[in-house]
């Protein structure tokens, strides 16, 4: 669907002129939680990661986005709604910014656009429940395994032993994404590369994706 907006941009701007292109720097914020965000946003490009800080003062990463995925408050009174979550660049991002009653008029002219807006709402719902179940039932080293494999399906490159990820993410990073702490995780990781299912240094995981399946239909 990014061709819709790269092939007609202009076209675009004259029919919706909130519309526009914008890039984002490594840690850059598209919105943060408690703001007041009357904006939608496709990213063109790139990785936006999802968090939610809670009264206690821990991060929970909600979700990492990649390209075609859209967010924002989709909702009639979004100007008054307090955002619930901020939206942060991992590394460099490109996005369109649109305001919401722009982006609900796109919808309602573009019906293979509505639909893609839907599925891809739906999915990332049922990802979300997903990890919510895996995070109340399953322990630490599953969720960490299930998570793993669900970055390199979605952020990896084949590699010679099974995925590099095209993604930066600090032992922290991971323990966010999972809810759990970063000792544990770092503990869990060092045992992980000990056994083969993985290998990473300061700047990336490399995934043996088949080892990691295995361990988890192990268990």
């Amino acid at each position: 669907m990014n061709t819709l907006f790269e092939s007609d941009f202009e076209q675009l701007k004259k029919d919706f002129p909130s519309i526009q292109e914008i890039n984002a720097g490594n840690k850059d914020f598209l919105y943060r939680q408690g703001d007041h965000c009357a904006n939608v946003f496709w990213i063109k490009d790139g990785i936006v990661k999802l968090s939610h800080l809670t009264s206690q003062g821990t991060e929970i990463t909600i979700a990492l986005l990649r390209k075609g995925d859209v967010i924002g408050f989709l909702g009639e009174h979004a100007a008054h709604h307090a955002m619930e979550e901020t939206a942060q660049a991992l590394g460099e991002v490109d996005f369109y910014r649109l305001a919401y009653q722009d982006f609900k008029a796109l919808l309602s002219q573009h019906a293979e656009l509505a639909w893609y807006v839907f599925e891809q709402t739906y999915v990332r719902k049922q990802k979300i429940e997903r990890k919510l179940r895996t995070i109340l039932t399953q322990p630490v080293e599953m969720r960490l395994a299930a998570a793993l494999l669900e970055l390199a399906e979605m952020f990896g490159i084949r590699c010679t032993h099974g995925y590099a990820l095209e993604i930066h993410l600090t032992q922290q990073d991971v323990a966010d994404l999972i809810g759990a702490s970063r000792p544990v995780v770092s503990t869990i990781l060092n045992d992980f590369r000990s056994r083969g299912m993985l290998d990473y240094t300061r700047d990336q995981i490399c995934i043996n994706d088949a080892a990691l399946t295995a361990f988890c239909h192990a268990k």
